[in-house]
């Protein structure tokens, strides 16, 4: 079996859940991951992995066929360059960069260099995302109407000891809501405009704590969201979609798509309609798929290592990262201006 030299930028939390997969992965050779922490570095030298304090000396030494960033933000577009500049193909996670000129460079840089640049919104990977997909694009649901999605939970006090996560760019609109953005788009496609609220209320943090957001789709149809990392509640995508062992799971719905012959759950996958006439007063029935259950991560992996081959489009590329990041900002936009904000899509 052909392996690919894949190198990792960052053994954080989101690093190490890349460098898990990367090491179950058969098609992968771990060549190296760059950390410049002695907590991480311990971490990465426990599992017999090349450890480099620099991402600049990784690449260098290595010349990796790709790059998995899991850098902070503000060092996306920095690695990602480089690693471009380097030959290498890379997988940015989410947000794409902090800004959007960032984020504009990375997608030109990979376009100049002829080499696939992708973005970790794992959750498109997800086989309940791609069922939903095709239940979508199968037209069952008819013309879309309305979608509502719910991304509410409690971050305790511990969480918000590192001074970021208290400062702007660090609270659940970039962390959280983006991940959302992203699922509506896949399902729904290109926003066209949003308008959003803000509240800082309950912690008094730089950051917010609390958005609602109103989008409108190119399709026309119109969406609400609502998130917060302060209320006491289950309903978001992370807890009931079994993504990952580190978050108990519920037995819930957290996003809802209505369209003019039907409306859609997810995760649980329900798809309501009218058996025959579609009337107000006539019984509506349900029917339930078994969502399959399989990491989207090694999913993502699989993709990236598909895309280098030339065998697969990207899942997620690079402007679809781009579109996502543009749709979070204006939120933050909106909210300061108190004004409906259009969505470039370009």
């Amino acid at each position: 079996m052909h392996k690919y030299r894949i190198a990792i930028i960052g053994a954080g939390t989101i690093g190490r859940t890349h460098i898990e997969a990367a090491l179950r992965n058969p098609a992968v050779e771990l060549i190296g991951v760059a950390e410049p922490f002695e907590a991480a570095k311990a971490w990465v030298q426990a599992h017999q992995i090349p450890w480099f304090a620099s991402h600049s000396d990784l690449l260098d030494k290595t010349k990796p066929d790709g790059v998995i960033i899991a850098t902070p933000n503000d060092a996306h577009a920095n690695v990602a360059l480089d690693s471009l500049t380097s030959g290498a193909a890379v997988l940015v996670e989410k947000p794409i960069a902090d800004t959007l000129a960032n984020a504009r460079s990375i997608c030109d840089a990979a376009q100049a260099k002829g080499l696939p640049a992708l973005v970790g919104h794992q959750r498109r990977h997800n086989p309940i995302m791609q069922q939903a997909k095709s239940i979508v694009e199968s037209g069952v649901l008819g013309k879309p109407v309305s979608m509502t999605a719910m991304c509410t939970w409690y971050k305790d006090d511990d969480y918000f000891k590192a001074a970021w996560r208290r400062q702007s760019g660090g609270g659940p609109v970039l962390i959280n809501l983006i991940h959302d953005i992203d699922l509506i788009r896949f399902l729904y496609g290109d926003i066209a405009s949003l308008q959003a609220m803000t509240s800082n209320a309950i912690r008094g943090h730089e950051v917010e704590d609390t958005a609602v957001v109103i989008m409108r789709f190119v399709s026309g149809a119109l969406g609400t969201v609502t998130v917060s990392d302060a209320a006491v509640s289950p309903w978001n995508y992370d807890l009931a979609a079994r993504e990952t062992d580190r978050f108990p799971q519920q037995d819930i719905n957290s996003h809802f798509f209505s369209g003019t012959h039907g409306s859609l759950t997810l995760p649980k996958l329900e798809v309501w309609s009218y058996k025959d006439q579609r009337h107000w007063e006539k019984p509506i029935s349900v029917m339930r798929s078994e969502p399959m259950r399989a990491s989207p991560y090694q999913a993502q992996l699989n993709n990236f290592l598909a895309v280098i081959a030339g065998k697969e489009k990207p899942v997620c590329s690079a402007l679809d990262g781009l579109r996502a990041l543009e749709a979070a900002l204006a939120v933050r936009e909106s909210a300061v201006g108190g004004k409906e904000i259009l969505l470039t899509n370009s």
